[in-house]
């Protein structure tokens, strides 16, 4: 929003607004360009959390031992009973062509002979699927790759969504702070593209710009989003004794290769937690970590691939950010703690990114399509980001050629509740995170309804008004999930409980418009 004021400033108009430029924003911009939409993307941050993916893309290839059916199958195992089984079956489907799509535009795979890709097991996987590139680089791949592909579109670069603008209950464009100030860009269709939620915690794997703003922008137009409180807590992510902030990931294909998570005596972290050990779905092994942790007092475990051969050129990612740490992984094990990485829930689309306001579509992390259910299967957030971006991108471009320009609608000013982002991630660390119980959820949504209302003058303004706004459904859920299922684990809750196999929709209170 402008704040007070009233004049939305610079005006420009497109087909087709995406939000974001990682995997699903470049993926579904490209498709729209191809069938012949003006395309204007807005790139908030210079880094995207597509390029520090490290694992890989979890994908079904021809000619393998791998099928569709137990791609799925694995899916919805690890997905706690809340996938949806259909849009699983479509997103697995779509996943060779979306790939083979991404290498004709230039991504490079690693192979283990000519013409054929090389393939790794990751947790939750009973098969060897994951292709990857560079050893753990695959992430900086297909940004690299799409950023090449989409050079020539028109990336606004430093611009943040301040709002979507909407015309009698449909998308009309979105309200933009550039460097030239306040402004407005108007579209029929806008694709929400804008990744995750990480920063709602001290620390995590994500980037500096993951706070949350498409699920937030759709709450403020008043959509509802859906399983919020399943936050998968990546089981290894680097300690270094640091404070807060962006953290290395230790890539989960290391536990692939037979790396070993034990304690500081050495013992088993996952021995007798699931049948698959340290190759357990990621809540397994998170739980297991904290478990441990809160068990024995210490600050971390330890990933042990000392037996690893050619360490450093087949993992050159985790091997550079261990020895930054002065960590030398070939020597010692590796000091790892969870650390918040990947939001299963969002705003919920079909598996064309279409939500419930016409012409507003969601690709990727910021999006709920029933994919990932209660926790997300390793390396199939890339995949759903490549398939659904693009079928969002050929959608919205379909929409705005049958709908025709949008009405120039004038922004209005509003102010929104927001708390500073570090009050916030010391709440939301202490008491929404790996393991919650209600009394200290109680405490974090008392503290997010003391939040002050605050005119959205700059980045930081929105960015504190977008993690209050999602840390609010994110406590609401979570308190009224009273049992543990996937990533939710509840303390007073322990157990699952059969009748709360379902999504439930959750959204904000109308917001207060004006000054």
């Amino acid at each position: 929003m402008t704040g007070c004021g009233g004049s939305s400033g610079w005006r420009q108009r497109a087909d087709v607004v995406v939000i974001g430029t990682g995997v699903a924003g470049l993926a579904a911009a490209l498709a729209a360009h191809r069938r012949g939409g003006k395309v204007v993307l807005l790139s908030k941050a210079a880094e995207t959390a597509t390029f520090y993916a490290q694992g890989g893309i979890a994908v079904v290839l021809p000619r393998t031992e791998d099928s569709v059916d137990a791609h799925v199958s694995d899916t919805l195992a690890a997905g706690g009973g809340l996938c949806d089984a259909d849009a699983v079956r479509s997103i697995v489907t779509g996943g060779y062509q979306a790939v083979s799509e991404l290498v004709a535009a230039g991504a490079h795979f690693d192979e283990s002979a000519p013409g054929q890709w090389a393939l790794t097991r990751e947790g939750g996987h009973t098969r060897r699927r994951i292709i990857h590139s560079g050893g753990d680089a695959t992430g900086a791949e297909v940004q690299r790759a799409l950023d090449v592909a989409a050079s020539s579109l028109d990336i606004r670069r430093n611009h943040v969504a301040l709002d979507l603008i909407l015309d009698d209950g449909a998308v009309a464009g979105v309200h933009v702070l550039s460097d030239d100030g306040f402004g407005a860009v108007y579209a029929p269709s806008v694709i929400l593209a804008t990744g995750g939620l990480g920063h709602l915690y001290s620390a995590t794997t994500n980037p500096d710009g993951s706070t949350g703003d498409g699920v937030a922008l759709a709450m403020w137009a008043g959509l509802s989003v859906a399983d919020l409180e399943f936050i998968q807590f990546h089981p290894t992510m680097l300690y270094s004794g640091s404070g807060g902030g962006r953290r290395p990931l230790i890539t989960e294909a290391l536990r692939g290769e037979g790396a070993k998570l034990v304690d500081a005596q050495g013992r088993s972290v996952t021995a007798g937690v699931h049948p698959m050990g340290d190759l357990a779905p990621r809540d397994v092994v998170a739980a297991a970590v904290e478990a441990r942790l809160s068990e024995t007092g210490d600050e971390c475990v330890y990933l042990d691939a000392r037996h690893i051969a050619d360490f450093a050129r087949r993992f050159p990612t985790v091997n550079a950010s261990c020895l930054d740490a002065g960590i030398d992984p070939v020597r010692r094990p590796i000091p790892v703690v969870p650390g918040a990485h990947y939001s299963c829930g969002g705003v919920v689309t079909d598996v064309h990114g279409r939500t419930a306001v016409p012409g507003l579509f969601a690709a990727g992390e910021v999006a709920r399509t029933g994919m990932h259910g209660a926790n997300r299967l390793a390396s199939n957030s890339l995949l759903e980001g490549l398939v659904v971006g693009g079928r969002s991108g050929a959608a919205a471009a379909e929409f705005a050629a049958a709908t025709g320009p949008a009405r120039l609608v004038e922004p209005a000013p509003a102010v929104r509740p927001a708390l500073p982002r570090a009050e916030l991630q010391a709440a939301m660390t202490r008491h929404a995170s790996v393991v919650r119980d209600g009394d200290g959820l109680a405490r974090l949504a008392e503290l997010i309804d003391t939040a002050p209302p605050r005119v959205l003058k700059s980045r930081k303004d929105f960015e504190d008004a977008a993690l209050t706004a999602v840390a609010s459904v994110v406590a609401s859920a979570a308190a009224a999930r009273t049992e543990s299922r996937g990533c939710h684990h509840r303390s007073d809750h322990p157990l699952t409980d059969p009748a709360q196999a379902v999504s439930v929709a959750a959204g904000l209170a109308p917001a207060t418009v004006g000054c």
